[in-house]
Parts: C-alpha cells; sequence; structure tokens
C-alpha cells in the first residue's frame, strides 16, 4: 500500500512540475509623473497567459533600488486578471517619495538620471495549484524629473 502511495505521489509532483505557468518580462521602466506626494516612474510589465482562461492576478509587490539603497517599496493597487491565451502589458506605478528624490538628486551628476534595479514579485492564482509567484528584476537607468516636468 506505501508502495502505491509513493507512486501517486511521485505521479503527481511530476505533473505540477511540467504544468504550464504564465510568463513574465519587464519592458521598460519611465518617468510617468509628479506629484505633491513624489514622483510616479511606471514599470510596464508583459505577462502571457498559456491558458484559455482568465487568470487573476492576487498581487504585484515592487521594490525599487539605487545604488544598493532602497527608494520605493509597495503593492499595485487591484492589479486585475490576464485574459486566456493573450499577452498583457500591466503599468505598474512605482512612487518614490520627494524627501528620497531629493537625497538622490545630491549624489548624481548632470546627466540627471540614476542607475536601478527593479524586483517585482507578481503573484498569479493557478487553478488546482494556487497562488505562485513570478519573480522579475531589472536594471537600468532612469531619468530624475526636471522642471520642465514638473511645471
Amino acid at each position: 500500500m506505501s508502495e502505491l502511495i509513493g507512486k501517486a505521489k511521485n505521479y503527481v509532483a511530476e505533473k505540477v512540475a511540467n504544468i504550464k505557468k504564465p510568463e513574465a518580462t519587464v519592458d521598460d521602466v519611465d518617468f510617468k509623473k509628479v506629484s505633491r506626494e513624489g514622483v510616479t516612474y511606471s514599470a510596464k510589465v508583459s505577462v502571457s497567459n498559456p491558458y484559455g482562461t482568465s487568470l487573476p492576478i492576487c498581487e504585484v509587490s515592487y521594490t525599487l533600488k539605487s545604488d544598493g539603497r532602497v527608494i520605493a517599496s509597495g503593492n499595485m493597487e487591484d492589479p486585475g486578471s490576464l485574459p486566456g491565451n493573450q499577452t498583457t502589458v500591466l503599468e505598474v506605478p512605482v512612487k518614490v517619495l520627494h524627501s528620497v528624490v531629493v537625497s538622490l538628486v545630491r549624489d548624481i551628476g548632470a546627466d540627471w538620471d540614476i542607475d536601478y534595479q527593479l524586483d517585482l514579485g507578481l503573484v498569479i492564482d493557478l487553478p488546482v495549484i494556487g497562488d505562485i509567484t513570478i519573480p522579475l528584476s531589472r536594471k537600468g537607468e532612469i531619468k530624475l524629473p526636471s522642471l520642465s516636468d514638473v511645471f
């Protein structure tokens, strides 16, 4: 009997390991707007859904780092769902407080850009399997807002 249970466990583990999963990439991170609270950048994330049915996105969390320091972290409100058999582009707003931007301005040169690393966690609910997290990361340079962006 225990041999049969062991075979069943191995069979289920093999099927779960080989199940199709959604795939995602961070396509771009760019300046979006300046507000009273701070500066908002937009991370464009392409997510492909290999299933014929819509999949709910439970959570999108982000951490933005510059020079090893965390300058912003949070969650995207109401991420929605992924339509079946399609690639969806999510626009994840990354909010950086003014006090952090001011400290960054002191550390940059004349080109007004900063090196960054953006880490995202995309939690998707797969039927029968449950929640899976797709970890994403992107490094690059983003521009800090100039006076023309404010006025």
